[in-house]
This record gives C-alpha cells, sequence and structure tokens, in this order.
C-alpha cells in the first residue's frame, strides 16, 4: 500500500463531497495505491529525448517517463535540455496558448507573480515568442536563488527575475498583458506527492489561504492592462480558495471568465463557480495521470492607465569599449549592451525601455544574459553566457565529455582529458553546453559555479528532485 488513508485530515474528505468531479472512493484509492507518476517537460532549444516516454496530452513537448533516472547524475538536467515538472501543473501550456490565439498583442510582457522554483517560469519561455518579456518574480528571497538558476539554465535572454512582493507591482499600472498567479495555498492537491502535507492542513488554514490569495490578487490586479489575461491557479481541492476565489474577483472588479477548449479524453473537470458562473479545471489523481491542481483564466475589462516607459535614459556607453563584446553573441545588433559592476550584460534591445521601468520600480535581481568581465579586450565568460542561446559558439573551443567527465566536471573533481588548446573551453555533454573550464599545460581549471556542483555521492542519486 502507498499510502493509509486514515492519515487524511479530519473533515479533508467531507469537506470535498461536493466538489465538482470528486469521487471519494476512488480519491482514496489513487491516493492508497498509485505513486505520483515521474513527468518532464523538454526544452524546445535544447532537445533530448527519453526512451519509452509518454506525452502529457495538455502541454506541448512534454512526457511521462517509464521511469524515475537519477536527475542529479544526468548532465542534461544541468544543461537545461529539460525541467522535471509535475505533470498537472503544465496545464498552463494550454491556457497560454489558446490566449496567445486571440489576444490583440502581438507580443507579450507576462508576470510570473509566484515564480520559485521555476517550473511554470521555465514553461512560460518555452511558449514566449522573442519579443515577448518575461518577469519572474519571488517574493522570499532565499528562493530566489532556485529560480534564476534555472532560468540561467532554460537559456533565454527575454527574462527578468525580480525579488518583490505584490503590491510592488502597482507602481507599474497596465504594464502586464498575462499575469500568472500559482498562488500560495492550503496545498490538499500535493498530498499524494507529499505526505507531510497532510500535517499543515486544516480548515483554518484554508481560510487564511483564501484571505491571502484575496490580498495577493488585489495587490498585483492594478499592473495588468485592460484586455490583460489572469491566469490564476492552485494545488488545492478546496473551493473556497478555487471557485470562491473567482467569484470574488468577478464581483470586485468586473473580471470576466474564459473558457479553455479542453479534450474529454483528458480527464480534466471543468466546473463553473457558484455565483458567476467563471470556469475552472480541476485535476484529480484518480481521473488524470498527475496531481491536484486548479486553473482559471480571467479578462481585466476595466479601463487601466499604462506604465509609461522611459526613453534614452541608459547612460551613454563607449561603443569602442562594446565592441571586442560582438563577436560572443549571436546577431549581436539586436541586444542592448549594458554594464553592472564589472559585468557585461545584454538583453533584447526590444526589451530596454520595459527593463528600465522594471528597474525604477523593482528590486532586480537577474536581467537577461550576463556575459562576463573584460580584461584588457580579452573575454572572461560568465556561466550564464555558456548555458544561453545567444553564445556564438565559433567564438570557442569545445570540449565533449563523456558521462563520467561530465559528472565530474558538474562536482568540480579533476578531469583527466587531453589538452591540445589553451585558454577558455565551453564543456559539453551530447553537443550540450555545461559551464567553462580554462585549459592549462598541466591542469585544468574548472569554473563550474561552486554554489551549483553536485553535492551528493553516487551512492545518493535517488535523490528526490521534482519540482512543482
Amino acid at each position: 500500500m502507498y499510502m493509509d488513508n486514515l492519515h487524511f485530515p479530519e473533515n479533508f474528505l467531507d469537506d470535498l463531497a461536493h466538489a465538482p468531479g470528486f469521487d471519494r472512493e476512488n480519491f482514496v484509492k489513487a491516493h492508497e495505491l498509485a505513486p505520483a507518476p515521474t513527468s518532464v517537460r523538454i526544452n524546445p532549444n535544447k532537445k533530448t529525448a527519453f526512451i519509452n516516454a509518454q506525452p502529457v496530452p495538455w502541454c506541448k513537448g512534454a512526457y511521462y517517463l517509464a521511469e524515475r533516472p537519477s536527475f542529479t547524475f544526468d548532465p542534461l538536467f544541468h544543461a537545461g535540455s529539460y525541467y522535471v515538472q509535475e505533470a498537472s501543473s503544465m496545464f498552463i501550456d494550454t491556457i497560454v496558448r489558446q490566449i496567445r490565439e486571440t489576444a490583440e498583442e502581438e507580443a507579450f510582457k507576462i508576470l510570473d507573480l509566484c515564480a520559485a522554483p521555476g517550473g511554470k517560469s521555465t514553461l512560460l519561455a518555452s511558449t514566449m515568442q522573442e519579443d515577448d518579456l518575461l518577469v519572474a518574480n519571488e517574493i522570499i528571497k532565499t528562493r530566489v536563488p532556485v529560480l534564476t538558476d534555472n532560468l540561467t539554465r532554460w537559456g533565454n535572454t527575454n527574462t527578468i527575475v525580480t525579488n518583490n512582493d505584490a503590491k510592488d507591482f502597482a507602481r507599474l499600472p497596465g504594464f502586464f498583458d498575462v499575469i500568472l498567479v500559482d498562488a500560495p495555498c492550503s496545498g490538499s492537491g500535493m498530498f499524494r506527492k507529499d505526505p507531510a502535507a497532510m500535517d499543515e492542513w486544516s480548515e483554518g488554514n484554508v481560510k487564511l489561504c483564501h484571505q491571502r490569495q484575496e490580498r495577493i490578487l488585489a495587490d498585483v490586479y492594478p499592473a495588468l492592462k485592460e484586455n490583460g489575461y489572469l491566469i490564476y491557479s492552485t494545488c488545492s481541492y478546496s473551493a473556497e480558495e478555487n471557485e470562491n476565489i473567482l467569484d470574488w474577483l468577478c464581483e470586485t472588479f468586473g473580471m470576466e471568465s474564459v473558457r479553455i477548449n479542453i479534450d474529454s479524453d483528458w480527464g480534466i473537470v471543468e466546473t463553473q463557480s457558484t455565483k458567476n458562473k467563471a470556469w475552472g479545471y480541476r485535476f484529480y489523481p484518480d481521473k488524470v495521470k498527475g496531481e491536484g491542481l486548479f486553473a482559471s483564466c480571467l479578462i481585466k475589462r476595466e479601463e487601466t492607465p499604462r506604465a509609461s516607459t522611459h526613453k534614452n535614459k541608459f547612460q551613454k556607453l563607449n561603443f569602442k569599449e562594446i565592441d571586442p563584446l560582438r563577436p560572443y553573441v549571436n546577431e549581436s545588433e539586436k541586444y542592448h549592451f549594458f554594464k553592472v559592476a564589472e559585468d557585461w550584460l545584454v538583453i533584447a534591445d526590444i526589451h530596454r525601455d520595459s527593463m528600465l521601468a522594471l528597474q525604477d520600480k523593482l528590486y532586480i535581481k537577474k536581467s537577461g544574459v550576463r556575459i562576463g568581465k573584460l580584461a584588457g579586450r580579452d573575454l572572461i565568460p560568465d556561466h550564464e553566457l555558456a548555458l544561453s542561446l545567444i553564445i556564438n559558439k565559433e567564438e570557442f573551443q569545445e570540449t565533449e565529455l563523456t558521462e563520467d567527465q561530465a559528472i565530474a566536471y558538474l562536482r568540480r573533481d579533476n578531469i583527466d582529458i587531453e589538452i591540445n588548446q589553451k585558454g577558455w573551453s565551453l564543456m559539453t555533454f551530447k553537443g550540450k553546453a555545461l559551464g567553462w573550464a580554462k585549459l592549462l599545460p598541466n591542469r585544468i581549471n574548472n569554473y563550474y559555479p561552486k554554489e551549483l556542483r553536485i553535492m551528493s555521492t553516487l551512492e545518493a542519486r535517488d535523490k528526490k528532485q521534482e519540482t512543482r
């Protein structure tokens, strides 16, 4: 038996008795007998494949794995070729792609408000077009580094990471075309994956979460533009945190519900809120191959003043200083180069003014891609450049590693390889970049970031790494 159903919190099952699509007997059996399925989402720009994988039907490029491998010791995981993510939460892909089909704007500014550890942010990055901009925010400072690291692995340049409270975004009225709020919740949808979450659940906690969700949504609402889309999701089954929140949004702000096209074979339960008949989508582990999720989409109709963007307020740069950097960036004419302390960074030129507007109002942790430092006219390359999608690989030598060598590199252990050419080398595995090393006549200096190195031993390679 996978889990003892007697461990469900008191009143939990009774409270769900009238929830749309709830089947008590099968719901309990799903928790007793079935372990959570393992699913991954492939980076469309760093593709890889898994043997005997089956597609997740509501997300492009996502798959269920036949068995759970050791992700810690897979170099392609560290290269950003895929992200390990719970399958139900990938439904955001379906919502965003359908929004794209009907939206007035050709390019989106997207805010992922509660973004760490980065599952939904990397998903959004996979759906984005070249002129889109993603702002991935995390309020808890200690969770920002993992969000930044995951977005660095994904490689996109059109991303900005911020560390702000929801209320701070009201300083940017009408700035975003799409806002995703994967709200903090009571967590009942994760009971099968994390049985310890049962000890945290209570009816009182559900009410507290409902109040917190209202506050977060009210705080960020001004930042959504007129006719912009709000995607709201939780990993809770409770109507107080789901359908009731939709009614509150419709009544308080006059938002309109958006119905999402789904396939009946997917097993998703389509619901409507009690008062305003707003559409929602429930995932139950006895009906889908995934954990508990609620997701919805609404459109803002209230007229909203647009935040002004700043023009030409960047410090004037010496183009002769930038020229040595250009060869390292593909299509460098498309990018704005800027300096933070001694580091050079780039972001698409089309996002330059948006970045400045965000810098004026928010606490930014990462913008675009960090290229590195200049020592005279020579580049000391940064790890972000190695994993980025804009690196001009023709400017660097590459050293292809075996699996054992790649793991040693990721552990910052000594690597035994033949050195044919001195200098900076992009260390790769199956053609995918892992990071930098400097090759010297009698040794190799490993520049893989210390804070990212594999700490586990080979004997501990089965530790869980799946993230929501």
